[in-house]
């Protein structure tokens, strides 16, 4: 058994792919696409995954870093299973139609720009045709097989809605083996979303180390600079822009407003939410509330459910979206990509960073080379669509409002497993976040992880 390691390793975040194979069987966790810039974007053309052989897809959750290299699979042939949680196949779906629609705009821009280039989009709208026919759903807890030898189960990861750790039971040569993936793991007092569940058993685990080495702010102290900052916009009749994730951190933004507006904390003042992958999202999730936690159950009882659209405006048409710019504050914009490195936020940080009045609030991970990591890493000026553009605007940075487990909450995770001393595989985080983590597991367990390479191939 070998389990070759085709993205989110060597120090890169993104990409994350492995692909399991035995002797009678093949299966790739994830395919998830390399973001953060034209090294990135080099990744995703030259790490193309082979279609031939592979009997099952696994998905962890359906961020673009895990599932955007699906498609490209698709378009050359894949046409076997691919296994998710209900939840995440409806928004994996969201989320790849958006980035093939994005990559189509992108390419036709800068063939614009450069005509004699010739580049291509990764894939297109239309190379997604087969994906909602060859999804099937599986329920946590419930093994489900997969392919000759090898049984798989779902657990809770609390990262996003519908995100799941994954266990494999692999029989081979008459041995029986369990090889957990983590996924992106979600930290214990995010709300809306349930903790993640800790497993029983074995014998080789892949971690991820997104925040190996640190543990996040408490949470209570990200919500009260989040408030702090609110009420300066308030006072200064400015304008936040809040570059976000559709799926995850634009509700969790969302919440805590409209938390606010509901207790009379602030004056109610318009807040946008410019993305149709949002409105979408936010259909998804009506259809999901058994995956809420117990705060936001208790809230949607007393009729005051924080997300409930009635809080905010939805922006769908490109001429919407541009009106926004001329909009004076106090409002809020929430728009993607996360990382500032596509999509609508682009724009309103085109026309807004030179503004003094401009507050952008960093609230998740920007990877390396990143418009957004250049913006946290004080950045005077910054080039979007080609353009230089000053920044003039306040940059605040709430690592607090992170998706992803803290150094504590990995190692908690990871402690359920270690009675058989199983071996640790550390990936999905820079070098030193994956360095830190792996000597917290040496000290603490007395286990020395392994730090792998791209397209670094681990045996059993």
């Amino acid at each position: 058994m070998k389990i070759k390691i085709l993205g989110a390793a060597g120090g890169e975040v993104t990409g994350s792919s492995y692909l399991v194979e035995t002797t009678t069987a093949k299966v790739l966790i994830d395919a998830g696409m390399f973001q953060g810039g034209g090294v990135a974007e080099e990744k995703n053309n030259n790490q193309i995954i082979d279609p031939i052989g592979i009997d099952a897809i696994l998905l962890t959750h359906a961020h673009l870093d895990h599932t955007g290299r699906v498609p490209v699979l698709l378009k050359n042939g894949y046409r076997n299973p691919i296994y998710a949680t209900a939840a995440t196949i409806e928004l994996a779906e969201i989320v790849l139609q958006d980035a093939a629609k994005i990559q189509v705009q992108d390419v036709m821009r800068k063939n614009k720009q450069h005509p004699e280039n010739h580049l291509q989009a990764l894939y297109t709208p239309s190379d997604m045709f087969s994906f909602h026919e060859l999804c099937k759903s599986v329920s946590l807890h419930t093994p489900i097989a997969i392919a000759q030898g090898i049984t798989a189960r779902f657990y809770e990861a609390g990262h996003m809605l519908g995100s799941a750790s994954i266990e494999l039971m692999i029989q081979e040569n008459g041995q029986n083996k369990i090889i957990v993936f983590s996924g992106d793991l979600g930290p214990r007092d995010q709300p809306i979303l349930r903790h993640f569940e800790q497993l029983p058993h074995a014998d080789l685990i892949f971690l991820e180390s997104t925040y190996g080495d640190r543990n996040h702010r408490p949470y209570s102290q990200t919500i009260a600079e989040f408030e702090q900052v609110v009420h300066q916009i308030v006072a200064e009749k400015g304008k936040i822009l809040i570059p976000a994730f559709a799926i995850g951190r634009t509700q969790q933004i969302l919440y805590h407003l409209a938390i606010l507006f509901f207790q009379n904390k602030v004056t109610p003042f318009p807040v946008f939410v410019d993305s149709p992958m949002a409105l979408a999202v936010q259909k998804v999730m009506n259809h999901h509330p058994d995956l809420f936690d117990q705060e936001a159950l208790d809230w949607q009882r007393r009729g005051a459910f924080p997300l409930d659209p009635k809080w905010f405006k939805f922006t769908s048409s490109v001429e919407e979206s541009k009106q926004l710019n001329k909009l004076d504050g106090p409002c809020v914009i929430l728009a993607g990509s996360g990382m500032c490195n596509a999509g609508r936020i682009q724009y309103h940080l085109k026309f807004n960073l030179d503004k003094f009045t401009t507050h952008v609030m960093i609230v998740g991970y920007q990877g390396y080379g990143s418009l957004g990591r250049q913006l946290i890493e004080g950045a005077k000026t910054v080039k979007i669509h080609g353009e230089e553009i000053q920044v003039r605007a306040t940059i605040h940075t709430l690592n607090g409002f992170s998706a992803h487990a803290g150094q504590s909450d990995l190692l908690l995770w990871l402690s359920s497993m270690l009675v058989d001393r199983p071996k640790i595989v550390l990936t999905h985080g820079e070098n030193s976040e994956r360095e830190a983590l792996a000597l917290q597991i040496e000290k603490k367990f007395a286990l020395q992880p392994l730090l792998p390479q791209l397209n670094e191939i681990i045996e059993i």
